[in-house]
């Protein structure tokens, strides 16, 4: 039978998948000699065993546990249930991916009514006993027999107000005995059985537990979000107690290598003098920074500072470390690389190939591309009156407005309504990340900058403020006070991570200021990628954004979205309800200077890159009035207004209205089919184009036009459109004496057009894969009715593995755009070749695409840095692959 159970120093930092993350760190720690509490590692395979088996731990695992808890008594020379020298252990989840407030922990497992006289009388301190107790039967009950915390927490404060306490520490040894009593009666209140006290019945529970906690709702929630395969499972982690609640020269804490919000290379935590490590975590009481250790405790300090280098170093990356002082002696319990911001992520990368730690290639690999998004969005305008109600601790940079909640149900079905808010909670735990991830920020009035809010808010890159203690929040009234300023449910307030401000109302913000490590490492990947970045851009503000981005052209310029503007529209209906070509034509002569316009602005914006112009794409009745509101709007006035000079023309609009009524508009009369049918359409854009183009050139402004014919699923269409364009090309030049260099090429989204493209490259310069409508068509998905239908499910139920639109079908629609390449360079071997979809800025989407051979990705110009790092990563990557092959 393979080894399920291994004692800390059996294993080391190459075996995560098999004990997870923690318990990987912890062997690894164990056997480089720092002072980790001995203890062992259940395996995650136990955990994919335990579903396989019904939710039953198999006999050989239930062995091998035992066999590893009497070696842990042997090595501690204690025993679980001992009334001499009683064990206590701590059960802790562990997955290969860190996971942070997701999982369960249970604190102090082995105490009972006997043990808990024995370690009294061992440690000579009464009250800590029986804290440690109180402590465990709430937790455990919590965690294992799912009881809401919620009900000890409020019994506790009753009692502490009845003392005239206002701390935990005030509560005396009888004070905790009473308190055990009475959560002993909670717990069989609940569950009509009492708290179990046979430790070794604990720690199967707890084992029980932990294994059910992979497939909790928040678990679920949070793997969906990071993309964490379901299969890994998690490991547990058994590990001998050590007690910072043991008084004043005891205490517990949290602490970074560096700072997780800026990178700055200083030490970077929290702490709390006679406490254990929930209470840090779990933001219940404030604690002190990190660096006021060394007035209380400097021996500890000095030690641990060691430590962090150490680890550092060994792991040559940041570190988040959890450690545990007993009685002035310093227990190294977890270490794992910490989570940080984009911004930090950038500035470690750098600083640590500067200081001859990473190479070039390690630091690109060191940032996440998704948490680029994070730089680049607004900030508060500081030339604003900013009226600060509050401030907190800048748990999580970044501004966010949006309007109060305190409920994390509320916040994410006003998500899904399109309201931005922002929640408010006293602290937050692993049952609000759904609320989390609906909202702009977090604001916490409990907890440090490590607390859960802290760590996951700036694991997505959301604002967060936690230990605003001015905030009294009231939740039965739904709404919060600081001073005499009251702010109530749905109220608006403006937040800043970065300061910890709570602002009144809402603040201007403007775009942010990138760091020269931000322009560095992207100068790094550009060396590194063997693919360009260009961005999909439809005016000259998002073209000169592009730019600034580095992107090197514009993948797909939409026409439409040219037309969609107010003054515009009304001279789009004229052309559209023409009924003969000259009325047409005389609209479009209207829309022809707005188009050179359009064109000129962007081209300048581009200093001479390419810029990819797709012809008009959408259904005509795209830009009339809604049929069913029309219809009533006639209805009435044929009541009301019957003799209105203005009712034949809303009759005649109406009827023209339902002549351009498509069943399926999205596989109706677009894209090329309309050109062919109103060739006048696209040889007005295309005039545009030239024209433009040519006074350009005559300025000694270098423009490099790539005119794309949408939707074309037959050779036959796009050889129509081709010759309309190159026939207008002539005329321009005929008439300025300007060349223009240009060419024509065709957007792949339709699965027809990938099976031929062999015949459709004899046409085309280039292949842009259209892959949001190539997806919809592949998959027969109506995009809009899926995502709010069905899809969700189908991701939930693992029918399928994410959202095609957002990440590419590699082996559905990646198929077809394997297809299309092969056949149309067999045609044209120097086919250019990009895709212009919203999967040009995914991470995956963009390694297949670099897998492929395209020539470029285009996406979003505020996703193009991104790219860029996902290009390199992707090149990176590949070559080691193809490295590793030629070894083998």
């Amino acid at each position: 039978m393979t080894k399920m159970v291994y004692m800390f120093d059996e294993g080391n930092s190459e075996m995560k998948e098999i004990l997870g993350g923690k318990g990987a760190n912890l062997a690894e720690m164990t056997n480089i000699g720092l002072p980790v509490p001995y203890g062992f590692t259940i395996s995650s395979q136990a955990c994919n065993d335990y579903y396989n088996s019904g939710k039953r731990i198999q006999e050989e695992v239930e062995s091998e546990i035992l066999e590893a808890l009497a070696r842990l008594e042997k090595a501690t020379g204690k025993k679980l249930g001992g009334t001499v020298n009683p064990l206590l252990v701590s059960v802790r989840s562990g997955s290969v991916f860190s996971m942070p407030g997701m999982m369960d922990t249970v604190l102090n497992l082995g105490m009972n009514d006997q043990t808990v006289e024995a370690i009294a009388h061992l440690t000579d301190n009464p009250r800590f006993a029986y804290d440690s107790y109180r402590r465990f039967i709430q937790m455990f009950s919590n965690v294992v027999l799912e009881i809401d915390v919620f009900y000890f927490e409020q019994h506790l404060e009753k009692r502490r107000e009845a003392k005239g306490y206002h701390s935990d520490p005030e509560m005396t040894a009888e004070d905790w005995k009473e308190i055990i009593s009475d959560y002993k009666g909670i717990v069989k209140k609940h569950i009509r059985q009492e708290f179990p006290q046979d430790p070794l019945e604990q720690l199967f529970l707890a084992i029980h537990a932990v294994f059910d906690s992979w497939n909790n709702q928040r678990a679920i929630v949070y793997r969906q979000l990071n993309k964490i395969p379901g299969h890994y499972g998690t490991a547990v982690n058994i590990q001998s107690m050590v007690f910072g609640n043991m008084g004043n020269d005891s205490g517990t804490g949290v602490a970074f290598t560096r700072n997780p919000s800026t990178g700055e290379a200083l030490l970077y935590g929290e702490y709390l003098i006679n406490a254990q490590g929930e209470d840090v975590v779990a933001g219940i009481r404030t604690p002190h920074p990190i660096e006021t250790l060394q007035k209380d405790m400097p021996e500890v300090f000095s030690q641990f500072v060691e430590v962090c280098n150490r680890l550092e170093h060994h792991y040559r990356d940041m570190q988040d470390i959890e450690f545990t002082v007993e009685h002035g002696e310093l227990f190294i319990l977890q270490t794992r690389n910490g989570k940080r911001t984009a911004q930090a992520a950038i500035r470690i990368a750098v600083e640590m190939v500067k200081e001859g730690v990473l190479t070039q290639r390690e630091a690109i690999g060191r940032v996440e591309p998704e948490q680029l998004n994070q730089l680049l969005h607004r900030r508060i305008d500081d030339k604003y009156q900013k009226n600060i109600l509050a401030k907190g601790l800048p748990a999580s940079p970044g501004a966010a407005t949006g309007k109060v909640v305190f409920d994390p149900d509320e916040a994410e079905q006003l998500h899904i309504e399109g309201v931005k808010v922002i929640l408010v909670r006293s602290e937050t735990t692993p049952d609000d990340i759904h609320g989390i991830i609906a909202s702009q920020g977090v604001v916490t009035s409990r907890g440090g900058m490590t607390s859960h809010a802290a760590v996951v808010a700036r694991g997505m890159g959301k604002s967060c403020i936690c230990g605003c203690e001015a905030l009294k929040i009231d939740m039965q009234q739904q709404q919060f006070q600081v001073g005499d300023t009251v702010v109530k449910h749905l109220e608006t307030i403006t937040i800043d991570g970065g300061t910890g401000e709570i602002i009144v109302g809402e603040i201007p913000m403007i775009d942010p200021e990138l760091s020269d490590e931000f322009g560095l490492l992207l100068s790094w990947a550009d060396q590194e990628r063997t693919i360009d970045v260009r961005a999909n851009a439809d005016n000259p503000e998002d073209a000169k954004k592009a730019v600034e981005f580095g992107a090197e052209g514009i993948g797909l310029c939409r026409t439409e979205h040219m037309f969609m503007e107010a003054d515009r529209v009304p001279i789009v209906q004229q052309m559209i309800l023409a009924e003969t070509e000259e009325e047409r034509k005389r609209a479009l002569d209207f829309l022809l200077p707005m188009q050179e316009s359009d064109f000129e602005g962007i081209f300048q914006a581009m200093q001479g890159l390419p810029v990819t112009i797709r012809l008009l794409d959408p259904p005509l009745h795209e830009f009339l009035p809604d049929k069913e509101h029309l219809a009533v709007e006639v209805a009435k006035m044929q009541i009301l207004e019957p003799d209105s000079p203005q009712l034949a023309d809303k009759e005649k609009l109406l009827k023209r209205v339902r002549q351009l009524h498509e069943s399926n508009p999205m596989l109706g009369h677009r894209g090329c089919r309309l050109g062919i049918i109103y060739p006048e359409i696209y040889q007005m854009q295309a005039t545009a184009i030239f024209n433009t183009a040519a006074a350009l050139e005559s300025k000694g402004i270098t423009v490099k036009p790539e005119i794309m014919i949408p939707l074309v699923g037959h050779v036959n269409e796009l050889k129509i459109m081709r010759q309309l364009v190159n026939d207008t090309a002539v005329a321009v030049q005929n008439k300025t004496g300007i060349p223009i260099e240009y060419t024509i090429g065709t957007m792949i989204e339709v699965p027809r057009a990938a099976l031929t493209a062999n015949e459709i490259a004899a046409e085309a310069d280039f292949f842009s894969f259209g892959t949001n409508d190539l997806t919809q068509t592949t998959f027969g998905y109506s995009r809009d009715d899926a995502e709010a239908k069905f899809l969700k499910d189908y991701i939930e139920n693992k029918i399928l593995p994410d959202n095609p639109f957002a990440v590419l079908d590699q082996s559905g629609v990646g198929a077809l755009m394997k297809t299309g390449i092969q056949l149309g360079k067999q045609t044209r071997p120097q086919l250019k070749t990009g895709i212009c979809g919203e999967h040009g800025g995914e991470k995956t989407s963009i390694e297949f695409c670099c897998l492929q051979g395209l020539d470029y990705v285009s996406c979003s110009p505020y996703r193009v840095p991104l790219a860029r790092l996902a290009a390199a990563q992707a090149a990176v990557k590949n070559e080691l692959q193809k490295r590793k092959l030629s070894i083998n």
